[in-house]
């Protein structure tokens, strides 16, 4: 279903993007496409839980999630929320729309996409501008999130003209998609960012993780007893996550190094002018041992971020050189200390970022 790549006696794992990927998951589930679960596609309607996060290696032993259909399939790359949702909500790849990272260099300082705001204080750019298409395909799916998130530069450029229906708890979810799914919507897309704040914050090995892992089979059942047996309850993740067993810090090459963006597991770095190979050099001697290294050109060329190139404003989003761990290792940036607390993290290519659920259930409140 996927593809696997081996370097140096580590695993990777590619974007599927011409099948089983998260940037086709809304199209395959509407055309019934061969890889969508079978209660997917015999239903006559379908709402699609977006649980960030949650990778396949977190629940293909759970009871709930063992018991319905399907099996993983591929995030894209980079393996990060921003960047996954975006790819979901569009149905394309990185490449296309453009939404790179977590924090994105450009050229005027280093944007976080998730807050909407630029390293060290400032206005975020134009949303419309930075990620002009529309979610859907331009089809007003109805999307149930949190409330607060309404009205934030993210979400502008995740839901572009798509309803919202916001809850203030998680209570609040199957009350929304089962009133829409009873309206006559045919497709409902629901969103809940729990388990990537646990296993960010707390880890994955402590008993919260498995604790929240718990509570969103619950939710699942929830909303399936809500909706009738013509209606499928779908499940899928942005991304995974890997629990972080050391921290490298990236010394001696702050002369080559005009700024750091990215992810703590993969790194965009813009070098100096003139400096990009020299850099990449430096890199492939340190860190080899855990880390995939590639350049801006070696990425567009293999077609990880999509098979389309991007375009040269997008390109420029990219760094010079890139760090993808291999290992469970994340990436030291002076200038985002806060990253450094994280207990886990993603966005690279080992299997625990890159494989998420994409499992199906039919409805039980008709039963």
């Amino acid at each position: 279903m996927f593809a696997r790549r081996t370097i140096t006696g580590m695993e990777m794992v590619r974007p599927e993007y011409g099948g089983a990927c998260i940037a086709n998951i809304v199209r395959g589930l509407r055309s019934r496409a061969p890889w969508v679960p079978a209660p997917a596609r015999e239903a006559t309607s379908v709402v699609l839980l977006v649980l960030d996060g949650l990778g396949w290696n977190a629940v293909s032993s759970r009871g709930v999630f063992s018991s319905m259909e399907g099996g993983p399939i591929t995030s894209v790359l980079p393996s990060t929320t921003p960047t996954a949702l975006t790819s979901i909500s569009t149905g394309l790849p990185p490449s296309q729309h453009g939404v790179m990272g977590y924090r994105l260099y450009t050229g005027d300082g280093v944007l976080n996409v998730i807050r909407w705001a630029m390293h060290g204080g400032g206005k975020g750019p134009d949303p419309d501008t930075f990620q002009p298409r529309e979610a859907f395909d331009a089809d007003p799916i109805p999307v149930v999130t949190r409330a607060q998130f309404a009205g934030t530069g993210f979400t502008q450029i995740l839901y572009r003209g798509a309803p919202l229906h916001g809850y203030f708890s998680t209570s609040g979810i199957a009350a929304h998609c089962r009133r829409l799914i009873d309206a006559g919507e045919r497709f409902v897309y629901s969103y809940y960012d729990g388990p990537d704040l646990v296993a960010h914050m707390q880890g994955m090995s402590d008993e919260f993780f498995a604790r929240e892992v718990a509570f969103c089979e619950a939710m699942v059942l929830e909303l399936a007893s809500v909706l009738p047996d013509s209606c499928a309850v779908v499940v899928t993740a942005d991304h995974g996550h890997i629990e972080f067993r050391e921290r490298v810090e990236l010394d001696g090459l702050s002369g080559l190094i005009a700024a750091q963006a990215g992810e703590s597991r993969f790194r965009y770095l813009h070098a100096k002018k003139g400096a990009a190979s020299e850099l990449h050099a430096a890199c492939a001697e340190r860190y080899s041992s855990h880390s995939w290294i590639f350049t801006r050109e070696q990425l567009i060329d293999e077609g990880l971020f999509g098979p389309v190139a991007p375009s040269p404003e997008v390109r420029r989003r990219i760094g010079d050189v890139v760090l993808a761990a291999s290992e469970p290792v994340g990436y030291v940036d002076p200038d985002n200390p806060g990253e450094s607390k994280l207990l886990s993290g993603h966005g690279s290519l080992a299997p625990g970022e890159m494989l998420v659920p994409l499992l199906a259930m039919r409805g039980t409140a008709s039963r």
